[in-house]
């Protein structure tokens, strides 16, 4: 028997109630889906329920059809339900400053296949990744942002949100803060990065303010965006040990390299559904078997 190309997941999120995980398997199984991997988390402290569903279609199923079947149970257990399919490419604006660390490396894992995303603009205040970003055959956006004209770029952004079907905006080290308005338009769908030490080192120059702490870790946080400025439900995190010997210029460096990483790994979860939001907090489901696979090596 082929095997069959289709590859689908659901995504549920409701009120932890008994039964709802046999539900589930019990209708893709009637509806002849095979899963290959599962993952459920049931949250004692809010009462909710997560589950996400990576599945394959065995008997022609549409992903339609199962999502006109699969109603009635989410009516049933009062469930926020998303069947998707996971081969397709969600629609990604990056916005980026004069920092382009993060930025090239974002570039080059969609180049080589690694991370799934269909890059539809790069929005930024500065024409410093012009070139970059047009050699890679990307249209770039530049978008000049002033503490008069803030509403205005604002709208003009949103314009190319809307016009390219963007699902997600990445802000790859994008220096300005975004107003309340926006945040909540697109709640959910928008990821920052920025460097673990806030709110400890807040203001200019975070990695030297580290350096003559003395602190022996640095890492990042990539988290959703909300009106509270880096207060969003966090996605990833991750650190790398420094010493004494090491100098405020190697914060830096090493800052960068563990920003681009976090960054990608946050985006990679929210773009497979892996990601629900839970108050202030996330539930992140480890990613599938195969999921981080790269179409090509260069």
């Amino acid at each position: 028997m082929p095997v069959p190309s289709n590859r689908y997941a659901l995504r549920v999120a409701c009120p932890s109630i008994r039964g709802v995980t046999a539900a589930i398997a019990t209708y893709l199984s009637n509806n002849g889906c095979n899963i290959s991997d599962s993952a459920q988390f049931d949250d004692k402290s809010t009462g909710r329920y997560f589950m996400r569903v990576s599945f394959q279609p065995e008997e022609g199923h549409t992903l339609e059809l199962l999502r006109e079947g699969f109603a009635d149970i989410a009516a049933e257990y009062e469930a926020d339900a998303e069947l998707f399919d996971e081969t397709a490419k969600r629609k990604v604006i990056l916005m980026v400053s004069r920092f382009g660390h993060c930025l090239n490396d974002l570039l080059y894992r969609w180049r080589i296949g690694a991370l799934p995303i269909d890059i539809v603009g790069v929005i930024s205040n500065h024409f410093d990744y012009q070139k970059i970003v047009v050699n890679h055959d990307i249209p770039f956006h530049h978008i000049k942002v002033t503490r008069e004209n803030k509403l205005a770029a604002e709208a003009e952004q949103m314009r190319i949100v809307d016009e390219t079907g963007a699902e997600l905006i990445v802000l790859a080290r994008y220096m300005q803060v975004l107003s309340d308005g926006m945040c909540r338009k697109m709640s959910g769908r928008i990821i920052n990065i920025h460097h673990s030490f806030l709110p400890s080192f807040k203001g200019a120059n975070p990695y030297k303010q580290a350096f003559e702490r003395g602190v022996k870790l640095i890492g990042a946080t990539s988290h959703y965006v909300t009106a509270d400025l880096d207060e969003g439900p966090i996605i990833e995190q991750e650190t790398v040990r420094v010493t004494h010997a090491q100098s405020a210029d190697d914060y830096v460096s090493l800052g960068r390299d563990v920003e681009s990483q976090v960054l990608a790994r946050a985006i990679h979860a929210h773009i497979h559904g892996r990601v629900f939001l839970n108050g202030n907090k996330t539930i992140v489901f480890p990613p599938s078997p195969g999921s981080f696979a790269s179409e090509r090596m260069g």
